[in-house]
Protein backbone atom coordinates (compact mmCIF):
# COMPACT_ATOMS: atom_id res chain seq x y z
CA UNK A 1 0.00 0.00 0.00
CA UNK A 2 1.67 3.17 -0.85
CA UNK A 3 2.15 6.22 1.63
CA UNK A 4 -0.55 8.79 -0.13
CA UNK A 5 -3.13 5.67 -0.02
CA UNK A 6 -2.14 5.01 3.86
CA UNK A 7 -2.52 8.62 4.47
CA UNK A 8 -5.95 9.21 2.40
CA UNK A 9 -7.31 5.86 4.28
CA UNK A 10 -6.39 7.89 7.93
CA UNK A 11 -7.85 10.98 7.01
CA UNK A 12 -11.13 9.88 6.24
CA UNK A 13 -11.69 7.18 8.87
CA UNK A 14 -10.14 10.03 11.48
CA UNK A 15 -13.05 11.26 13.59
CA UNK A 16 -11.41 13.31 16.37
CA UNK A 17 -13.83 15.84 15.87
CA UNK A 18 -16.83 13.90 16.35
CA UNK A 19 -16.80 14.39 19.90
CA UNK A 20 -17.16 18.08 19.67
CA UNK A 21 -19.98 18.03 17.15
CA UNK A 22 -21.75 15.23 19.73
CA UNK A 23 -21.75 18.18 22.45
CA UNK A 24 -22.49 20.95 20.05
CA UNK A 25 -26.41 18.65 18.96
CA UNK A 26 -26.44 17.96 22.69
CA UNK A 27 -26.17 21.36 23.48
CA UNK A 28 -28.99 22.88 20.90
CA UNK A 29 -31.49 19.75 21.96
CA UNK A 30 -30.96 20.97 25.70
CA UNK A 31 -31.47 24.55 24.35
CA UNK A 32 -34.37 23.78 22.39
CA UNK A 33 -36.00 21.44 25.27
CA UNK A 34 -35.81 24.38 27.34
CA UNK A 35 -37.60 26.81 25.34
CA UNK A 36 -40.31 24.64 25.00
CA UNK A 37 -40.67 23.78 28.94
CA UNK A 38 -40.75 27.41 29.06
CA UNK A 39 -43.40 28.17 26.69
CA UNK A 40 -45.28 25.21 28.58
CA UNK A 41 -44.56 26.68 32.35
CA UNK A 42 -45.21 29.92 31.19
CA UNK A 43 -48.10 29.36 29.66
CA UNK A 44 -51.82 30.68 31.11
CA UNK A 45 -53.20 27.21 32.06
CA UNK A 46 -49.94 25.95 34.25
CA UNK A 47 -49.95 29.18 35.75
CA UNK A 48 -53.53 29.31 36.79
CA UNK A 49 -53.16 25.83 37.62
CA UNK A 50 -50.18 26.33 40.41
CA UNK A 51 -52.00 29.36 41.86
CA UNK A 52 -55.21 27.70 42.41
CA UNK A 53 -52.65 24.95 44.03
CA UNK A 54 -50.81 27.62 45.81
CA UNK A 55 -54.21 29.15 47.07
CA UNK A 56 -55.63 26.14 48.27
CA UNK A 57 -52.58 25.02 50.25
CA UNK A 58 -52.42 28.23 52.16
CA UNK A 59 -56.12 28.75 52.93
CA UNK A 60 -56.50 24.75 54.30
CA UNK A 61 -57.27 24.26 57.85
CA UNK A 62 -55.53 21.38 59.72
Amino acid sequence: MSAALRRLRRFLSDDAGMSTVEYAIGTLAAAAFAAVLYSVVSGENIVTALTGLVERALSSTV
